[in-house]
């Protein structure tokens, strides 16, 4: 089995490098970072057997664990027949899609058959993260939903302001007097209408119209027919163009 050079462990003979800082205490949050090794997955092939090597390099190791001491025994970190008869932290590896998903578990070890999860790991596509708590899943989700519902009663709170703008606009413009309609009463126009005809049979008959005077002849519809002819026609020619310049007035 190939193995990557291991990095002391402090406090058991030897230090950290330089160039490598200490890990974060036990139960820090360290979600919003992510470790990777491009030099290493170039090198070595990520798989079950070197996966735990590669997760090792991140910060999200503890050097305290079981599996730290097992890998100073030369003995796989990964061999649950010594795990299980260890007590302390350790890590598991629960589940593994390779080359792409490996997921390790940290946990505490009380007993062969009694074990406490703390905290999960994953690798992914070459990258560790620390999975969130499902308590901060729940309390981000919760918090979105609240977000988004608070902004969706604010934007129907002011459509509804609007609404209620134009409704108020439309009564006050309801309210206002309008000119009333004449309405015709029959019963007074017929009343008017046999008051008139009573008072036309009390009158007596109008009288006849004055005769024309002597050699006062009345136009009939011929002579009217016949000066009208005239007029259009005396209409219709111009004193200037149909006379000709001979018969236009010299000043």
């Amino acid at each position: 089995m190939a193995t990557t050079p291991m990095i002391p462990p402090p406090g058991d003979g030897g230090a950290l490098p330089p160039t490598m800082a200490a890990p974060p205490p036990p139960g820090t949050d360290m979600t919003s970072i992510c470790f990777r090794d491009q030099l290493w997955l170039n090198t070595y092939p990520l798989d079950r057997n070197l996966v735990f090597d590669y997760f090792a390099l991140s910060p999200f190791y503890d050097y305290s664990c079981n599996n730290e001491q097992l890998r100073i025994r030369a003995i796989h970190p990964l061999d649950i027949s010594h795990l299980s008869k260890m007590t302390g932290t350790e890590f598991m590896l629960s589940e593994v899609l390779e080359p792409h998903l490996f997921i390790f578990r940290k946990q505490k070890r009380d007993g062969p058959e009694k074990v406490t999860p703390m905290l999960t790991y994953y690798v992914l596509d070459g990258s560790v993260y620390q999975a969130p708590q499902l308590c901060n899943v729940f309390a981000s989700r919760v918090g979105r939903t609240l977000y988004h519902i608070s902004k969706a009663f604010n934007t129907a709170a002011s459509k509804l302001e609007k609404i209620g703008y134009v409704d108020a606009e439309n009564e006050s413009a309801s309210s206002e007097p309008k000119a009333p309609k004449e309405t015709i009463n029959f019963k007074e126009l017929k009343r008017v209408d046999h008051i008139l005809a009573s008072l036309q049979r009390k009158l007596p008959p109008a009288p006849p119209p004055p005769p024309f005077p002597e050699g006062y002849a009345p136009p009939t519809a011929d002579g009217e027919k016949s000066s009208d002819a005239q007029q259009e026609q005396l209409a219709t020619v111009d004193p200037i163009i149909d006379q000709g310049p001979s018969k236009r007035m010299k000043i």
